[in-house]
């Protein structure tokens, strides 16, 4: 397989781990929110989705359960966006 397709491929992962992970928020935090309209950046707390700290619980939950990834109280950073969930989740996942 050339580089060129090896990164394409990683692209296209990563995509779909976003999409996820975005269907995931929606549906498991029960958003009356389209998951198509989340933007990868988009913040997740504050002047973004406008989550609390009772959702922060629930997407440990969701993250544990779905990828095998716990998120600790030391990884606060990870709440950030989509793109740092999945970052996240990619340097954290089992093997």
């Amino acid at each position: 397989m050339s580089n060129f397709d090896d990164i394409k491929n990683a692209a296209a992962e990563r995509l779909a781990l976003n999409a996820r992970l975005r269907t995931m928020l929606v549906d498991g935090l029960e958003l009356p929110v389209d998951a198509d309209k989340i933007e990868d950046d988009q913040p997740l707390f504050g002047r973004g989705l406008e989550l609390d700290s009772l959702d922060t619980l629930e997407i440990v939950s969701l993250v544990e359960e779905e990828f095998e990834v716990y998120i600790t109280d030391d990884d606060k950073s990870v709440f950030g966006s989509i793109n740092k969930v999945a970052d996240y989740i990619v340097a954290n996942r089992p093997r």
